[in-house]
């Protein structure tokens, strides 16, 4: 059985090894879970979903 080590006292090459044997057991990929900012322009986004329109109309009857 190893000897326990807290991570502060492992020397930067183990932290780095212990890192990356916990990043292979990930389920999914953080990098793709980033959300967009709306505020930024985007060309490929159509111009009515920039703008979130609801109740701004009006009505004439």
């Amino acid at each position: 059985m190893k000897k326990f080590i807290p991570r502060d006292k492992l020397s930067k090459k183990a932290r780095k090894r212990l890192d990356a044997e916990k990043r292979e057991s990930w389920t999914f990929s953080p990098v793709t879970r980033r959300i967009e900012s709306k505020k930024l322009y985007d060309r490929k986004r159509r111009p009515s979903d920039r703008y979130d329109t609801y109740g701004g109309g009006f009505c004439y009857a």
